[in-house]
């Protein structure tokens, strides 16, 4: 297991443009997709690391891992059946500086990630991120109509501790929902 450490402001500035390594495997019950990596997530190297970030408590509390995973240990997560990427693989300070052009090339991306390694689910974290490299203004949070080869595509809610309209109680719910 890495070193659990905090990255300092220059160690966060520096980050900018960096990536996470995706962690996949092929056949996989589910591939969580965020958006793209925050400053801190990139400069330490793992998902969701930001304090904060509801990723990994919502997945302790929905089921889909058996204890609370620290985010320096990401790299267990296929064992439960889980792997992590994003949509667009550089670090922005918001997702909200990433271009259309980045989210759409970065959709393309994803969909040959998904033909490759054929999860079962593939897991939006986020509907803004979503709708917009999809070209889907009107999705609705859940599972999806649409698929990504024979993988159904669910779009949950944001974790991050910024998205006051999901407590993690109901993200710990969403989560047991799309895991069955």
């Amino acid at each position: 297991m890495d070193e659990i450490w905090k990255p300092t402001a220059k160690e966060l500035e520096q980050a900018i443009h960096k990536q996470t390594p995706d962690i996949i495997e092929k056949g996989l019950k589910a591939l969580f997709v965020g958006t793209n990596p925050g400053l801190y997530s990139a400069a330490v190297g793992h998902h969701f690391a930001r304090p904060g970030n509801r990723f990994w408590p919502a997945m302790y509390q929905g089921r889909v891992t058996e204890r609370l995973y620290s985010p320096f240990e990401d790299y267990l997560l296929p064992k439960r059946g889980g792997g992590l990427t994003n949509i667009v693989s550089r670090a922005s300070k918001r997702a909200d500086e990433l271009s259309k052009t980045e989210l759409f090339e970065g959709a393309e991306i994803l969909t040959e990630k998904v033909i490759k390694y054929r999860p079962q689910k593939v897991v939006f974290l986020g509907i803004t991120s979503y709708r917009k490299a999809f070209q889907e203004p009107k999705a609705q949070l859940g599972l999806q109509e649409r698929t990504i080869g024979n993988a159904s595509l669910w779009v949950l809610p944001n974790p991050s501790g910024l998205n006051a309209h999901y407590q993690l109680p109901a993200l710990g719910k969403i989560f047991a929902e799309m895991w069955r």
